[in-house]
């Protein structure tokens, strides 16, 4: 199973990008992600931004993954 991730973008460098979610800052590409800003959320895959999503998206997707991990005993 393949899980992608959301994060925000903090900073854009070329084709890398600074990501962070609750704390954890990871470096990034960014190449299929045009017109990339800070404050845009991405999906992160291997290190790989693959989609763009709006807040709310990003939101529902974490409140999901925590309760899933939150019911694993």
């Amino acid at each position: 199973m393949c899980l992608a991730i959301p994060m925000q973008v903090i900073e854009v460098d070329g084709g890398m990008a600074r990501v962070e979610q609750e704390g954890v800052t990871r470096k990034v590409r960014v190449d299929f992600i045009p017109d990339l800003q800070p404050g845009d959320y991405v999906l992160i895959h291997a290190g790989i931004a693959i989609e763009r999503v709006n807040a709310e998206e990003a939101a529902e997707t974490l409140r999901l993954i925590k309760e899933i991990v939150d019911a694993i005993p």
